[in-house]
């Protein structure tokens, strides 16, 4: 599967629990949604992942992905220390500057 640079990197770094380098990924004024929360920006993002990947101990497995213009869609199954798991959930991005700008996480 053909994956962009910045989300090869954004699923490394979630399978390493590196939540800096994570972080690193996104724009400074990036938006998150996931959970029914939002995080806005660098530090907030670094912040709700480092929870998550300590609370969670979740995992990507990549199934599709598909690319338009300036955004993608990876569709990937998450399992982890979390109920329901395994689940399957779309990762929706928005790109800018090689970066991540927007992340939306739905099933």
């Amino acid at each position: 599967m053909e994956l962009p640079q910045v989300v090869s990197r954004f699923i490394e770094t979630q399978h390493n629990y590196d939540s800096k380098a994570f972080a690193d990924c996104f724009t400074e004024s990036a938006i998150v949604h996931d959970e029914g929360k939002t995080h806005n920006g660098r530090q907030e993002i670094h912040q709700w992942i480092q929870h998550s990947m300590d609370a969670y101990k979740s995992e990507l497995e990549p199934l599709n992905y598909e690319q338009t213009s300036s955004s993608g869609v990876l569709t990937a199954n998450v399992s982890g220390t979390f109920p329901g798991s395994p689940v399957k959930l779309n990762f929706k991005f928005g790109f800018k500057d090689n970066l991540i700008d927007s992340l939306n996480v739905t099933e």
